[in-house]
């Protein structure tokens, strides 16, 4: 495995409709193999609800892993495109290819994730201190405020990390990124095209709502149609891809 990483690309200018396109790639390659991207969904959600019931740190291992598996659903999605076989077992490509990389961007996922609850937790702890040395009506007054606030701000945070790391993964696997300059470099690509990544949220949290009314059973399309949909953000936004590096064959 080469050790010496591409250039990062320019992301280019997109229309806010181009989300749709990106869902419907998602759709498309799903359906080349519906039931061997179900299992992987499968497995997806599976490993990551496991991960989470693990007592304590659990949480924390499932946000540290979800980058990991996140690359391997893009190499499916990849393979998938270019007409080769889904393979069930590419879902931990992520292992594969540079593994350390892709656990980096988790940690720094859960690092910004603790960062911005402190964050809205210090804006909403001072609020209600200070309504409280000030008297009851105002404790009351200054605590909803500092609620409302530190909810607004931990959201903004939120978003600001979702859109680090929509792409990073991508770029660690196709360009072989360092983890901190392909999560800067992914949040740069989203606020270049912020309309379209509004209208990706809104769509997003709709198929996620639908997706959990069958018993949660529409997960089992949702994930797959996710991972080609951010296949096809990341072709879209940076053209086409390097060629991959060999795989480590001892993971």
């Amino acid at each position: 495995m080469t050790d010496t990483p591409h250039a990062l690309p320019p992301a280019h200018a997109l229309r806010p409709g181009a989300c749709l396109g990106w869902l419907a790639h998602g759709w498309r390659l799903f359906l080349r193999a519906p039931a061997r991207w179900a299992v992987i969904a499968l497995i997806f959600v599976l490993i990551l609800a496991v991960l989470g019931f693990v007592p304590l740190v659990g949480w924390a291992i499932s946000l540290v892993g979800l980058p990991v598996l996140t690359a391997g659903l893009l190499m499916v999605a990849d393979d998938a495109a270019a007409g080769r076989a889904v393979r069930i077992d590419g879902l931990f490509d992520g292992l594969r290819r540079d593994a350390g990389k892709h656990v980096m961007v988790g940690i720094c996922y859960l690092v910004g994730g603790l960062l911005s609850a402190f964050v809205a937790a210090a804006i909403g702890g001072s609020a209600a201190l200070t309504g409280a040395l000030i008297g009851p009506l105002a404790a009351a007054g200054l605590t909803a405020g500092g609620v409302m606030i530190a909810s607004i701000v931990f959201m903004a945070l939120w978003i600001g990390l979702m859109m680090a790391l929509w792409y990073a993964p991508a770029l660690v696997v196709f360009h072989q990124a360092e983890p901190v300059a392909a999560l800067r470099h992914s949040a740069s690509a989203c606020l270049h095209n912020l309309p379209v990544f509004f209208v990706l949220a809104l769509c997003l949290y709709v198929l996620g709502w639908l997706a959990m009314l069958p018993a949660g059973l529409g997960m089992l399309v949702l994930v797959p149609v996710v991972a080609g949909a951010q296949h096809a953000a990341y072709l879209d936004t940076f053209g086409n891809r390097p060629a991959l590096p060999p795989p480590d064959e001892s993971v």
